[in-house]
């Protein structure tokens, strides 16, 4: 038995040679080596990438740029159902710390939310999470529990800025400035 003689289990996949190219009309692929004639993609060192069109205008610069979506802005939640929270003893504290040891959370991004999707049974629990619906936090108080919503601080809005005032100097910008100054 030598190296050439051994055949792979036919379970694995043996691992397919590699195409010789450029190695005369008996081979099949000499002469142009199948890259065909003339044009980029027979010269040597060719990138063509998946979204180009040959020279037509590509389908990304066809695209209107419109618009603005918040969609970047977004929270990705992860949800836990009340019915999830039956394996816990009465009167335990439910927090991400919990409820990770507990093999309920897998990935957290922007925090947990609570859902009042099922019943619930276990008396007297505290649950703090980042977010709670009605029915959730209406099913735990009716058992005697408490539900604490760590709400994340919400991003002050910019005041809304009277440009027409600004513009006569009444406003709360520049303008205004410039007029207190002419009066001293």
């Amino acid at each position: 038995m030598d190296l050439k003689t051994l055949r792979a289990l036919p379970s694995i996949r043996r691992r397919k040679p590699r195409k010789r190219v450029g190695r005369g009309p008996g081979s099949g692929h000499g002469k142009t080596a199948g890259r065909g004639h003339k044009g980029q993609g027979q010269r040597s060192g060719r990138r063509i990438m998946d979204y180009y069109e040959g020279g037509q205008m590509p389908l990304q610069r066809r695209m209107p740029k419109r618009g603005f979506s918040n969609a970047r802005f977004g929270r990705v939640y992860t949800v836990i159902n009340v019915r999830d929270l039956g394996r816990f003893p009465e009167g335990a504290t439910v927090d991400r710390a919990s409820l990770e040891a507990a093999g309920l959370l897998k990935q957290v991004r922007d925090g947990v939310k609570l859902l009042g999707d099922g019943e619930l049974a276990v008396k007297g629990l505290t649950v703090r999470v980042e977010r709670a619906s009605r029915s959730a936090i209406a099913k735990i108080e009716a058992l005697g529990g408490t539900v604490e919503q760590l709400h994340e601080p919400h991003r002050p809005r910019r005041p809304k800025v009277d440009w027409a005032a600004e513009a006569r100097g009444q406003g709360k910008g520049k303008g205004r400035r410039k007029v207190e100054a002419e009066e001293d």
